[in-house]
């Protein structure tokens, strides 16, 4: 029997300062994106016109601004192989010229040579065009490349270039051919364009339509450079919704959920555009509860990005990141499923390593990670473990390697990392202790609920209240029949006093409530 495809689900929350974004695969949670919609960010994708603040001879490199407080990096490798032409274009556009004109009737001429030096391309106050493929990172700047793309859904625009190339995935020559001589016949003047995998089968208008639009992007640009030759902003990537949707949108994909009319629009919008066929697998989510919430996200997020990240029967993992390295340690807790201990280690190190490869996703932990497995004595079972854990991590876009086991049972990951690693804060401040790390003496928690007990009955004219506490403590309130705490405090304020008793409390914590059920602190 065929085993059903997984369905993946997108999932957006849209709030007034943020878009939140979580991809379901099976209701389980494997990516989680968010974007700021205030103030300035840097993302990969967006193309800048920046300004050269410094060369660094020694790296072949420079500095560049682009607005951010960190100045941006570009390497000399990175200028491209047309950067004559892109210089051309900044330095001759102006208001007063026919931007089309002077950009089909730039020659792309020689190519930059690959042994060149910065300075013979760069000089400090010299205008570029860039584009990042790295995002800020701790304490270093953007990573810049000068050849701009613009990625579509099939097809990559490359502006100031002439090959068209083909993904080596379609495997069809007439296939290949068919798309190379369609998308050759609809590109302009100066433009290349990479076909991608995706456009296998595409019929004519949908490569049209996209390239049309690749290319109105880019274009609309000009007019900012030939207006203002300073630092700014030229275009942006998508949102993430669309690049997300982009690089994942395929036939699984059953369906998308936003909270938002507006974004739910423009992304149907850019779904009808890249994948007419699945425009009806766009939902607006309008419901009371909060659509994290009802999706099941929150509670995952909660659970999944703490320090300790547990698994199935008892096994977790720790988690420990510094800025060069990420550290996961593989606990077997209290399981112990065979009693066999190598078959017993082997299990649980598969175990972990189907949660590692989704941590990875869901954090956007790059660089080097170290994983400790427990201990395996089978040479089998270390090359199964290395083996399974390529194949969980084929999903994964970003690029990495794994290497297989060191004799002292430990793997290395290297993980592509353009962007800083997600973290999301899963906990919260005590209501007993107040973040301070000591409560009050379990003596006299008796006389502190009694006074507020006595503010509100004397002071405020409460008559009826509810008390809620943890188990343990309302226990302790209501120990003896005629003497328990609870009896005297109903006979000395004439009052009448519920006791309700919740798990959610810490062991001291305790709350009073009207008798309809409103908070009195």
């Amino acid at each position: 029997m065929e085993s059903e495809k997984p369905t993946k689900d997108l999932v957006v929350d849209v709030s007034a300062n943020e878009v939140h974004i979580a991809l379901m695969e099976n209701h389980r949670l494997i990516e989680y994106n968010k974007e700021s919609s205030q103030g300035t960010h840097f993302t990969v994708g967006d193309v800048y016109l920046g300004k050269v603040k410094k060369l660094l001879p020694a790296l072949n490199a420079a500095f560049v601004d682009i607005g951010d407080q960190k100045e941006a990096f570009v390497h000399y490798l990175d200028l491209g192989l047309y950067f004559y032409a892109f210089d051309q274009f900044v330095r001759q556009s102006n208001q007063n010229t026919n931007l089309k004109d002077l950009y089909s009737g730039i020659k792309l001429g020689d190519v930059v040579p690959k042994e060149g030096k910065i300075g013979d391309l760069l000089k400090p106050g010299q205008m570029v065009v860039v584009q990042i493929v790295k995002e800020p990172i701790s304490t270093k700047g953007s990573r810049l490349t000068a050849e701009i793309s613009l990625a579509g859904r099939n097809i990559v625009l490359l502006p100031f270039a002439e090959k068209v190339s083909i993904s080596q995935k379609i495997g069809s020559k007439e296939e290949k051919k068919r798309l190379e001589t369609l998308v050759k016949s609809i590109l302009p003047k100066n433009y290349g364009a990479i076909i991608r995998t995706a456009a296998e089968g595409k019929n004519a208008a949908v490569l049209v339509g996209e390239t049309q639009s690749l290319i109105e992007k880019w274009e609309s640009s000009w007019k900012k450079i030939a207006r203002n030759k300073g630092v700014q902003l030229l275009f942006t990537e998508y949102s993430k919704t669309t690049t997300v949707l982009r690089d994942l949108l395929n036939d699984s994909f059953s369906n998308i959920y936003i909270n938002d009319a507006k974004i739910c629009e423009e992304t149907r919008k850019y779904v009808s555009l890249i994948s007419p066929e699945q425009e009806k697998i766009v939902h607006l989510y309008n419901e009371k509860q909060p659509i994290f919430d009802h999706f099941e996200v929150t509670r995952q997020l909660k659970s999944s990005f703490g320090k300790v990240v547990p698994m199935k029967q008892g096994a977790y993992l720790v988690i420990e990141s510094t800025e060069a390295l990420n550290v996961i340690d593989v606990n077997s807790g209290i399981r112990t499923k065979t009693t066999d201990q190598e078959d017993n280690a082997f299990e649980v190190n598969k175990l972990a390593a189907e949660e590692i490869a989704r941590q990875l996703r869901l954090r956007d932990m790059g660089g080097i990670v170290i994983v400790d497995f427990i201990d395996m004595e089978s040479n089998d079972h270390k090359n199964a473990l290395h083996k399974y854990m390529q194949e969980l991590m084929e999903s994964d876009r970003a690029k990495h390697n794994v290497l297989p086991l060191t004799k002292f049972g430990l793997m290395q990951i290297t993980r592509q990392r353009i962007r800083p690693a997600t973290e999301i804060d899963t906990t919260e401040t005590c209501p007993v202790c107040h973040g301070t790390g000591k409560i009050s003496s379990s003596v006299v928690i008796d006389e502190e609920i009694e006074r507020k007990l006595a503010f509100y009955v004397n002071e405020k004219g409460y008559k009826s209240l509810i008390l809620k506490t943890n188990p343990i403590l309302g226990a302790y309130l209501k120990r003896g029949v005629f003497n328990s705490f609870v009896s005297k405090w109903k006979k000395k304020y004439k009052c009448k006093l519920e006791v309700v008793e919740t798990t959610d409390f810490s062991v001291l914590q305790n709350e009073l409530f009207t008798e309809k059920g409103g908070k009195l602190e």
